[in-house]
């Protein structure tokens, strides 16, 4: 533990390149430093126009369903 503490940048750099390290304490496992995955970049509006919020959104919602959620 106190190892990791002084050497935390250092650390980090080695878990930059796809290294997983383990920290323990007292010679126990207590935490491990993994790489982030990285998923694809989002596209905003990629699903335009597969989706068309309906005008009613809104509007309030029937008394027989409104009362299954307040039940």
């Amino acid at each position: 533990m106190h190892e990791a503490k002084t050497t935390l940048s250092a650390l980090l750099r080695r878990v930059a390149t796809g290294e997983e390290i383990t920290i323990s304490s007292g010679g126990r496992p207590v935490a491990r430093l993994v790489p982030i995955q990285r998923g694809t970049e989002r596209v905003l509006g990629r699903d335009r126009g597969v989706f068309e919020v309906p005008g009613d959104f809104d509007a309030p919602l029937p008394d027989d369903l409104l009362q299954v959620f307040e039940s």
